[in-house]
């Protein structure tokens, strides 16, 4: 990798420790049998005036895609495993602020790309909702998030 290529891999590992987040969740799922799925995210905001940072990160990483809020906010969403786990490689080694965030959802990542939902282990799923509140923990809530009893609740693992 050049060195053009590790300033950038910097910026875009500064932005996202100011003016960004990582997210694993629990989303409702209405296409198939299974009624829930696990969403990762690296998501990057900008006040939408500025957005032209976001355009530019979205054509280094070649991926994500870019929506208007209603609140004059614009953000870079990057779902998908293991598209999240190979940016986060990228970026790690610069992360300076998100570094637990960072590790649990790469971590979070290794799971759920190597296996398919429904072949989960109770283990792999106590350790995902762990990896769930290590990162809303670390991250600004502006909604309440479920607790670690309601999201055993949801994946069946209250005895």
């Amino acid at each position: 990798m050049g060195s053009q290529s590790k300033i950038k891999l910097a910026y875009i590992a500064g932005f996202l420790d100011g003016d960004g987040s990582l997210m694993l969740q629990l989303k409702k799922r209405s296409d198939s049998k299974r009624a829930i799925r696990f969403m990762t995210t690296i998501c990057f905001y900008q006040d939408a005036r500025h957005s032209k940072t976001l355009y530019w990160i979205k054509e280094v990483l070649d991926i994500g895609y870019i929506s208007n809020r209603n609140d004059g906010m614009t953000e870079l969403r990057i779902n998908g495993y293991e598209q999240v786990r190979n940016i986060l490689k990228s970026l790690s080694p610069y992360i300076q602020f998100k570094k637990l965030q960072t590790r649990a959802l790469s971590q979070a990542c290794e799971i759920l790309s190597g296996t398919k939902f429904n072949k989960l282990t109770k283990k792999q799923l106590v350790k995902l909702v762990d990896i769930i509140l290590a990162i809303q923990s670390e991250n600004y809530v502006t909604k309440k998030k479920k607790t670690k009893n309601e999201l055993y609740k949801i994946l069946n693992l209250t005895p």
